[in-house]
């Protein structure tokens, strides 16, 4: 599962959807998707990029990876249940 960090950045930089979806060309309702949670897993890696470029960080910095609790078994290290 992903976490965004997207709205984190925002807010230190100042910057708004709008000001986001300007800078980079990127249609407003992709950048929204991208400051949640639960759409972030869907961006592509070239919009994260330019988003990312907009508010001066790199990609790996916009999101986390985090364990998904929810999907039943656990997984073995090797990832097979």
């Amino acid at each position: 599962m992903l976490t965004s960090n997207v709205r984190k950045f925002m807010d230190k930089k100042g910057k708004t959807i709008r000001d986001v979806s300007n800078a980079t060309g990127i249609a407003i309702g992709t950048v929204h998707r991208a400051t949640h949670d639960a759409t972030i897993g869907g961006c592509q890696l070239n919009t994260l990029a330019k988003i990312g470029g907009a508010l001066g960080v790199k990609v790996k910095k916009l999101f986390d990876e985090t364990e998904d609790h929810t999907a039943g078994e656990a997984a073995d290290d090797d990832g097979r249940n």
